[in-house]
């Protein structure tokens, strides 16, 4: 079922322990997921769910549903995470206790999992940059953070090694390294296909490249955790070994209850399936001890934003809660994006620095007097809990998510509504006399088939 070198590898590293070790690894895997704190739902009540002990918001559910067939899902209600991974929390918890405005960097961020617990812990004020190198991974990291609806962020897709003019700016980085995943291999077939020894020793080279970056881009006394998904000594305890040797860096300690079952060595936390109801993760957390300050500078303007006129602020502004301290920026393509207005100065520092990026939250398009508003807007967090909105059924909401449902009865309203279930929002549609337009991207549209009416 495995490759012979790697369990030859985990006989070494587990000793006594390697048959329950084994026993687990052909054992289902847990289902878990990570409530949005922000978005309660009345409808997960119902939901049969153990908490998660090492996250405030991290349950176990009995089984996996069809997420894509949840409507729930795709209003940001929860992320379907493993269970292991949400333990970056903990550590949080244990290391940051500061309460001020933070910057964060999630280094490797792509899917979106990590960088949506971050901005969930960072304290009001923060900033989050959610980092990913691969050009086809930051539409998808884009699309969960505004499904999660947090707008105190960036998103850019840049190296490691192209952040350096940001040196000594971050308050955390997180990086969560691509590594060989064995921690995925009971989940994940094509991992255990794409495994060698060789791949691993390539897999810890590049992690010790992206740690070198991130330990540059730490101000001093900011706090850097390393995390994998893999077991294998090399990309875990070796690596922190060698982020330990920089003169820079010092290790810090965590401590768990034992019936977590999570196992520490010198250089970190380790999580074993057969200890912990969860997958493979490794974490291990660096504080960054005294260096010479740097000092990014900050530019006068952004690069390709410009102010929106003031006498455009009224039609815009009603979309967002009362009260939101929104600043408004307009694209060269007459997108309207808002971020903090306290955030200004930390977004004009990251634009002169940064290559491809995207900043707040896509607010819409002006026509005339008349926005458009975006598809993003519908799931922030910011958005106006005021403004027409139509509750639909669960037949109706995948419906509206398929891009197939042809009519609502809106009580004789007109314009422009959102589409909610369970009390969230789904997207826009705007009802016409004789029909609605459903205005949920193309591209964010359910494929698969749905069932019949009554057999939900």
């Amino acid at each position: 079922m495995f490759p012979e070198p790697f369990i030859r590898q985990m006989q070494h590293r587990l000793g006594d322990a390697f048959p329950a070790f084994e026993r687990s690894m052909g054992a289902v895997p847990p289902v878990s997921i990570r409530l949005n704190p922000h978005k309660p739902s009345g409808l997960m009540q119902g939901v049969p769910a153990d908490p998660v002990p090492w996250h405030p918001y991290g349950r176990y559910l009995d089984e996996r549903p069809s997420f894509t067939l949840d409507p729930l899902f795709h209003a940001g209600a929860y992320y379907p995470q493993e269970a292991s991974s949400m333990f970056v929390h903990e550590a949080l918890q244990q290391l940051y206790t500061e309460g001020r405005p933070l910057r964060a960097l999630d280094l490797c961020g792509a899917p979106g999992g990590k960088s949506t617990l971050l901005a969930d812990f960072l304290p009001p004020g923060s900033l989050l940059l959610a980092n990913e190198v691969i050009r086809p991974r930051v539409r998808i990291l884009r699309e969960n953070l505004e499904r999660w609806g947090p707008n105190s962020l960036a998103v850019a897709q840049a190296d490691p090694d192209a952040l350096e003019p940001l040196s000594a700016w971050f308050d955390i980085v997180l990086v969560d390294a691509p590594c060989s995943g064995e921690g995925m291999f009971r989940k994940d077939p094509a991992a255990v296909s794409e495994w060698s020894v060789d791949h691993v020793g390539l897999c810890a080279a590049r992690q010790q490249r992206i740690l070198e970056a991130a330990q540059r881009l730490l101000r001093p006394g900011g706090l850097l955790l390393y995390s994998t998904c893999t077991f294998n000594e090399l990309e875990n305890d070796r690596n922190a070994y060698f982020l330990a040797g920089r003169k820079t860096m010092a290790q810090l300690t965590l401590t768990t209850p034992q019936e977590w079952g999570i196992v520490h060595s010198p250089w970190g936390c380790h999580f074993y399936p057969h200890s912990v109801r969860g997958e493979g993760f490794f974490l291990s957390a660096f504080r960054k001890l005294d260096a010479p300050a740097a000092k990014v500078p900050v530019p006068a303007r952004f690069r390709s934003l410009t102010p929106l006129p003031k006498a455009q602020y009224a039609t815009v502004s009603r979309f967002l809660r009362p009260g939101a301290a929104a600043s408004y920026w307009q694209l060269p393509n007459g997108e309207v994006l808002f971020f903090p207005e306290h955030l200004v100065p930390e977004l004009l520092a990251l634009d002169a620095h940064l290559g491809p990026r995207w900043f707040g939250t896509l607010l819409g398009t002006l026509k005339g007097q008349d926005l458009i508003p975006a598809h993003a807007l519908a799931l922030s967090q910011e958005v106006n809990p005021e403004l027409p909105a139509l509750e639909l059924s669960r037949e109706d909401a995948l419906r509206f998510l398929k891009k197939a449902l042809p009519a609502v009865d809106a009580g004789g309203r007109r314009g422009w509504m959102l589409a909610r279930y369970g009390g969230l929002n789904l997207g826009w549609m705007k009802i016409l006399p004789d029909r609605i337009n459903n205005y949920l991207p193309q591209e964010r549209r359910i494929r698969m088939d749905i069932p019949e009416e009554g057999a939900l």
